[in-house]
């Protein structure tokens, strides 16, 4: 008569221990359960590393939009005067700006005077865009404000300009240095418009965290700008910040009514959209690719408890000669491949968070090993390689691998369970 016992007893689990250790010579199959083990761990930790860092690459480059641009920006719509001219501009800029900041969810609007220039020091030349800002405005930039670094005292800033690191560095100046500015739109004469050159006093560098903004970068008073570059009682544009970037569209219809039909607006997901969403695609694809793995590497579970139901024919004909129902044999297999998948996952769990917590020493190993270079920020934008570890992205890990790892124990489990006993022990 069949022995009856409760699912995952004391006594089934002791027999799946027994055969997870036991040696080759005693017809185990302990190899293959450390080579499926290592290839779950592996194949883990490749998906958890993965997707951090794609998490904190997208994190980091969304935090330098939103901490070193405007939020929104407002366009004034061109006018045709009746010379023919075309005007672009905002005449009644602070009127404007105070409506915008009226706007609920408006953290601050900022007019701006936009351009581009030749930076010069000695005989260093680079160019760059200028926007002109108050020094309260400019305040409420975080990445410029507060950066990662910074030299001079943006308490100066009246008294001459800001620039980024990169210019500073390419320019070969340092706070306190004096460059100049060649705007191709300068100076009206009688014989037309020729270049504007003007030195001013480099009174304050930082570094926003993202190499286009730091090496184009510089910010100019905003009486000074209308002045150089021939825009007096003007603004280019306003800089709106709302509370909530994330959610940006949503102001769009009180911005419009509060500027009304001469203005249009371009956010930063305009600006920046079509970047994200190729990133959001190739994390798609990625983690496709990288669950692949953990599903081969799950498969090792399959051929190492078919060998083991392969060795233990005769165990298995004995257990149900003396009462052992099927149910008993096929939990005791599917506790050998899912104690492979769930220490494996465990294990891969551990060393990818140890992996994005040591992130920064790793990679400068990496990077030293190989003689500098790995990590491009002209190409890649940010300087350094980002990564944050987020609950969703370990959970999902962790699903996927012990998901696919009980699911493909079943079927081995069930062929054991099914082994006639009398075939098993005919030769024995």
């Amino acid at each position: 008569m069949a022995i009856r016992t409760a699912p995952f007893s004391r006594f089934e689990r002791m027999i799946a221990w027994r055969y997870l250790r036991a040696k080759r010579a005693e017809g185990g199959v302990s190899t293959m359960t450390w080579i499926s083990l290592i290839g779950i761990a592996l194949a883990v930790f490749a998906l958890i590393a993965t997707l951090a860092v794609r998490s904190g690459f997208r994190a980091e480059f969304v935090d330098t939009i939103l901490g070193a641009n405007a939020h929104v920006t407002v366009y004034p719509v061109a006018v045709r005067k009746a010379n023919g001219q075309v005007e672009r501009g905002f005449k009644d800029y602070t009127g404007q700006a105070e409506k915008l900041s009226a706007v609920p969810g408006v953290i601050r609007a900022a007019p701006l005077v936009r351009g581009q220039v030749v930076a010069n020091a000695r005989s260093e030349n680079t160019f760059a865009d200028v926007y002109g800002i108050s020094l309260a405005d400019l305040k409420g930039i975080p990445r410029v404000a507060t950066p990662e670094e910074y030299w001079g005292e943006i308490e100066e800033f009246d008294q001459g300009i800001a620039i980024g690191s990169g210019i500073a560095r390419e320019l070969g100046v340092s706070a306190g240095d004096t460059i100049k500015l060649i705007s191709p739109n300068g100076v009206r004469t009688a014989f037309g418009t020729s270049p504007r050159t003007n030195a001013y006093k480099v009174v304050y560098i930082f570094t926003a965290g993202r190499y286009d903004i730091d090496r184009t970068r510089i910010y100019m008073p905003f009486a000074e700008a209308q002045s150089y570059f021939n825009r007096e009682g003007m603004a280019d544009q306003i800089e709106v910040m709302v509370e909530n970037p994330e959610d940006v569209d949503r102001y769009e219809g009180a911005l419009m009514e509060a500027t009304g039909p001469m203005a249009q607006f371009w956010s930063w997901r305009d600006a920046s959209g079509a970047y994200l969403r190729a990133l959001e695609i190739e994390d798609n694809v990625m983690f496709v690719i990288l669950s692949v793995l953990v599903l081969i590497a799950a498969m090792n579970i399959v051929s190492g408890l078919i060998m083991l139901v392969k060795n233990k024919g005769r165990d298995i004909g004995i257990l149900r000669t003396i009462g052992l129902t099927e149910g008993s044999i096929l939990r005791v297999f599917f506790i050998c491949g899912a104690s492979v998948g769930v220490l494996g996952t465990a294990l891969g769990v551990a060393m990818g968070c140890a992996f994005v917590i040591y992130i920064d020493p790793i990679f400068s190993a990496v990077n030293f090993v190989s003689g500098g270079g790995v990590w491009d920020p002209s190409i890649r934008g940010l300087y350094d390689l980002p990564a944050k570890l987020e609950l969703a992205d370990v959970l999902s890990a962790v699903f996927l691998s012990l998901g696919l790892s009980f699911v493909v124990t079943i079927f081995p489990a069930r062929r054991a369970a099914r082994m006639n006993p009398v075939e098993a022990l005919r030769y024995e």
